[in-house]
């Protein structure tokens, strides 16, 4: 139980300060999503 707890507010901590606004998540899935498409069509 400790170590899921652990994990949870490791990558909580890393989430935060990744994309530390809106924005910025939004920026991020967008990449994301831009990533997962180029790579389905082959045109990376």
């Amino acid at each position: 139980m400790r170590n899921i707890l652990v994990l949870a507010v490791c990558a909580a901590a890393l989430a935060v300060s990744a994309c530390n606004t809106v924005r910025g998540v939004g920026a991020d899935v967008e990449a994301a999503g831009e990533g997962i498409q180029c790579g389905a069509q082959g045109r990376c």
